[in-house]
């Protein structure tokens, strides 16, 4: 096995992950498989399940009838921190998106599970990616954009491109940033568009789900100074991890004015203890043999049935590389 695949992504592209699952298939069973993703072990996301299935005020909502569209983001200040040469063979889309960020996707877009067995909760995660519109070579340019960072300054220090980083081709085409415009076609999310985002040497480290939902169908407060926000629910999965919602409320005084303010949970703060690490929690289901917050085979391949047709098309050199400064959110075209 070589080096990608004992550190991570499982595989180089579907072909590859399809040989490592037959592989392994032929001397265990896949119930005895554990593929590790520590993203499923953090606190916040294993909360989405709870946040969405214990109560009743959300889930009504959790459709194309209220939400006009999804933004999951993973946005990192650091670079490739020495790990140049590993990142040359992998790449923002191989590292994070067909893993962590389509996991966190498929627990927001799944069908509530008829238990929480471990085949339960995966057989709707699996279902909802199944309906994931397949992205062709003519929607690339329309739905897929990567980028690469150049120099620039982070808190205040000079920082190299990604091209000048120990370990990387002073041509390289590999990206540092990707994002995507995904639509699910089914019932719960025809129409609706998630933006997934994942890059480095970005402005800010966060990673979290913006849930925008639709404008107010009548326009009662035209006439008010300030214009009206949509609602949006935040759930941020790292660092600060809780939930916040925006609203609507009037400021006091004769005139109408209207200020969008944030209804904040926070788990530090709410229940006063570190949440445990992640590996930790994992590592201890694998002893227990609960293989809910791991990957099954179906999932992982599925990863890369969406993505291997934008990692073919992006074999060609990308011309504009770097195209963002190190501390900007991403090149141009990604907004």
């Amino acid at each position: 096995m070589d080096a990608h695949h004992r550190e991570k992504p499982f595989g180089r592209d579907l072909e590859s992950a399809r040989a490592l699952n037959k592989t392994l298939a032929a001397v265990f069973d896949e119930s005895q498989i554990y593929r590790i993703d520590h993203y499923l072990g953090k606190e916040t996301v294993q909360n989405l399940l709870v946040f969405r299935f214990a109560n009743s005020i959300f889930e009504p909502l959790w459709n194309r009838q209220y939400i006009d569209h999804v933004q999951i983001t993973n946005a990192e200040t650091i670079g490739v921190e020495g790990r140049g040469s590993y990142y040359e063979t992998a790449g923002a889309l191989r590292d994070m998106i067909q893993n962590h960020v389509f996991q966190v996707t498929s627990l927001i877009a799944m069908e509530p599970p008829a238990s929480l067995s471990a085949n339960g909760v995966r057989d709707e995660k699996i279902k909802a990616m199944q309906s994931v519109r397949p992205i062709d070579a003519a929607g690339i340019d329309k739905l897929v954009v990567r980028g690469q960072y150049g120099p620039g300054t982070v808190l205040g220090d000079t920082v190299v491109g990604y091209r000048e980083e120990p370990g990387v081709d002073p041509n390289s085409s590999t990206e540092t940033f990707a994002a995507l415009k995904l639509y699910f076609d089914n019932w719960r999310w025809s129409g609706v568009p998630f933006y997934i985002r994942s890059g480095k040497r970005l402005q800010k480290h966060v990673t979290e789900i913006a849930i925008h939902f639709k404008e107010v169908p009548h326009r009662l407060f035209d006439d008010s100074d300030s214009p009206l926000q949509p609602n949006v629910l935040v759930i941020r999965i790292q660092p600060n991890e809780g939930i916040s919602l925006r609203f609507g409320a009037k400021l006091p005084g004769q005139a109408l004015r209207i200020r969008s303010v944030n209804m904040d949970f926070r788990y530090g703060s709410s229940f006063g203890v570190k949440p445990p690490e992640a590996y930790e929690r994992l590592l201890l289901d694998c002893m227990l043999g609960d293989s809910t917050l791991y990957a099954r085979r179906d999932m992982v391949e599925r990863g890369w049935e969406i993505v291997t047709p934008i990692l073919e098309d992006w074999k060609k050199p990308a011309p504009d590389f770097p195209n963002y400064e190190s501390r900007f959110m991403g090149p141009q075209a990604a907004f």
